[in-house]
């Protein structure tokens, strides 16, 4: 029935595609990697294929990939992922001897061209990536398959367990699952899995984001003696939230800088617009345009300069929160010492917002008028931020044991596979 709904649909995913291609969300120079077909010669040897869905999946799977090939150097890791920012992001973070495609999309065809062609010894999928034909054809040519960091929303969850016997046919075919938390574990249980490892979350285990020294030193001076706090990641709406608390802060807050990391960079020249519409003072970071003395607003529509505004930025709120996006990831502006706020919707990342929360880590606003009175709060009292700050980097080391076991786990695997 799903192939056969494929199928039919297939016209309009196509379709579907080349819209998104139009809009910048797929890559027009590796369109066809989404069908399975390849954009570079398969290397010789070993291939151990790591699929993670986006930016922050990517970014846990590196210490991974890292340790992978410390262990054995003559093999290769293959990453895939489904975006066009992950993809850019790991052009420059991979580490010799990996490499990246796009996933092709779950029809029978896209998935067997793909996997007849890399032939992986061995199939990692990283938190909740369950497609039905990515998982039955890599079963069929006897791939073993583990699902690492694997956690299950609310919602995914309500959604597979509808399916009839569909989730326990498909998880049942993993060899080993490892979920980043006892909720995750046991809604995975449910769902038919037989081996399941509760053992923490392995985006605990990455890696403090980069930064390039010049630009940094370029932008420290520039905010001397200014008051800073940082809007990431954030979504359609939340701008102009962010920007109302900073025309209420200003006047609490003399020379108060915000910077605001979109989400989607593309959507840069739809929040200038209406951020200089509304009379802000802009400087817009894409355009080269620095941090000047009257600048109240710094818009930051690049990619993969998180860490540098995370180590800028002693007060962070984190976004995807205060619309219903599911929040983005606590953990990187954690590990670099920032005091965190977000808002209600954190339900793509439960477990951790929760363990964040039960440790006095994060502060949770309700909406804007929460955000302006907490950022206040935050830039003014610095035993609170530091406390703030020290209680959520206490959290991001709790689970660094972690990546050993799990890299024991992939290469007695590998071994019984090569039996």
């Amino acid at each position: 029935m799903y192939n056969s709904l494929l199928w039919l649909t297939s016209p309009f995913v196509k379709a579907h595609l080349k819209k998104r291609m139009a809009d910048g969300k797929e890559d027009a120079n590796r369109f066809y990697e989404r069908f399975g077909e390849p954009s570079r010669v398969r290397p010789g040897g070993q291939i151990v294929w790591i699929h993670a869905a986006s930016v922050g999946e990517a970014m846990s799977a590196l210490p991974l990939i890292q340790a992978l090939l410390l262990i054995k150097p003559d093999r290769v890791v293959l990453l895939t992922t489904g975006t066009v920012t992950s993809a850019r992001l790991m052009e420059d973070r991979l580490p010799t001897g990996a490499f990246h495609q796009y996933i092709p999309i779950d029809t029978k065809e896209a998935v067997c061209r793909f996997l007849d062609y890399w032939q992986p010894q061995i199939a990692i999928l990283m938190e909740s990536e369950i497609w039905p034909n990515l998982i039955n054809q890599t079963a069929a040519r006897q791939i073993p398959m583990l699902m690492l960091n694997a956690r299950i929303t609310t919602s995914s969850f309500n959604l597979w367990r509808k399916t009839g016997g569909l989730a326990k046919k498909l998880i049942k075919k993993f060899k080993y699952i490892h979920a980043q938390s006892e909720v995750a574990g046991e809604r995975l249980k449910y769902l038919g899995a037989e081996k399941v490892e509760v053992l923490g979350n392995l985006k605990f285990c990455s890696p403090p984001l980069p930064f390039v020294k010049e630009p940094f030193s370029i932008l420290r001076q520039a905010l001397d003696n200014r008051k800073v706090w940082l809007a990431a990641s954030t979504h359609k709406g939340e701008e102009a939230i962010v920007a109302a608390a900073h025309l209420e802060l200003r006047s609490k807050i003399k020379r108060l800088v915000t910077i605001i990391v979109p989400r989607h960079p593309e959507r840069g020249d739809e929040i200038m617009a209406k951020l200089q519409e509304a009379g802000f003072n802009v400087a817009r970071r894409s355009l080269g345009q620095g941090i000047a003395e009257d600048t109240e607003i710094y818009l930051a529509d690049t990619i993969g300069e998180l860490g540098l505004f995370y180590r800028l930025c002693d007060v962070v709120f984190i976004g995807g929160s205060l619309v219903p996006k599911g929040g983005q990831n606590l953990l990187e502006a954690a590990r670099l010492h920032c005091a965190i706020m977000h808002g209600p919707d954190m339900s793509n990342f439960e477990e951790i917002a929760e363990d964040m929360k039960n440790s006095n880590a994060v502060v949770m606003v309700k909406d804007g008028s929460e955000l302006i009175h907490a950022t206040h709060r935050l830039l003014s009292e610095t035993r609170i931020r530091g406390e703030l700050a020290s209680n959520a980097t206490q959290v991001v080391k709790s689970g660094e044991s972690l990546l050993a076991h799990l890299v024991s786990v992939i290469e007695r695997e590998l071994v019984e596979a090569n039996k």
